[in-house]
């Protein structure tokens, strides 16, 4: 293990234990939470979502930042996406059970908000689905783009201040591998499975969870950066 390993890990220690260990910090983020659920999504990401691609950068080029990567205009950009995944997931956790309701599963939105059962699992399944084939992907693009973008102003600050050329950026997708490995393998043997469990948990965890899988979806990206080279 590398120092670069023990800060990393360090980190995400030092990040977590004290709301585990000291019950007001743990009552502090849920009022917080509570009071301010975007702002706080935008600090889960930036954080949690930014440490994920570092990480991935670790297990790819062997260094959780290089000249050029852009930690800073990443963050700020995940942080910008996770307000746009807060604001998903309220929408479909809202929308998705009404629709399991109006095909005949009736009981499953009331279900949503008490404990375990197979209507609540059927619930956050059809939450999941629904979120992942019309969301994610378009979610998913975004991200390359805004990447590219980042990786086009060698990782500068000059990126956040400068028009995005979308239609550019998306024509330099290799969209083989995005279709063959991120929209294929990804969405349904991870994503779907990943997020039913997200919306199984406490609506104050979800964003949290879901930031969380941040951390790996750096991973999967660094196995896709992997498998574009062999």
């Amino acid at each position: 293990m590398k120092k670069g390993d023990v800060f990393f890990f360090g980190g995400f220690l030092a990040l977590f234990v004290p709301f585990i260990l000291s019950t007001g910090l743990y009552r502090y983020y849920q009022e917080t939470n509570q009071l301010f659920p975007f702002l706080m999504a935008f600090v889960k990401f930036a954080i949690l979502a930014t440490a994920g691609e570092s990480l991935g950068l670790r297990l790819q080029k062997g260094r959780y930042n290089l000249r050029g990567y852009g930690l800073f205009p990443r963050a700020v950009v995940w942080g910008l996406l996770g307000v746009w995944i807060a604001a998903a997931i309220k929408l479909y956790g809202v929308g998705a059970p009404r629709f399991m309701e109006g095909i005949g599963l009736v009981g499953v939105v009331e279900a949503m908000s008490g404990g375990y059962s197979w209507l609540k699992l059927a619930g956050a399944f059809s939450i999941s689905f629904w979120m992942n084939t019309t969301f994610a992907p378009v979610f998913m693009v975004c991200h390359r783009v805004t990447d590219a973008h980042i990786l086009k102003y060698n990782g500068s600050i000059k990126a956040l201040v400068t028009p995005l050329c979308f239609g550019v950026l998306l024509s330099e997708i290799d969209w083989k591998k995005q279709w063959s490995f991120v929209f294929k393998k990804t969405i349904p043997l991870f994503w779907i499975p990943a997020h039913t469990i997200t919306f199984l948990l406490p609506s104050q965890w979800q964003v949290l969870f879901a930031a969380l899988l941040g951390v790996v979806l750096g991973v999967l990206l660094s196995i896709a950066a992997t498998r574009q080279k062999v």
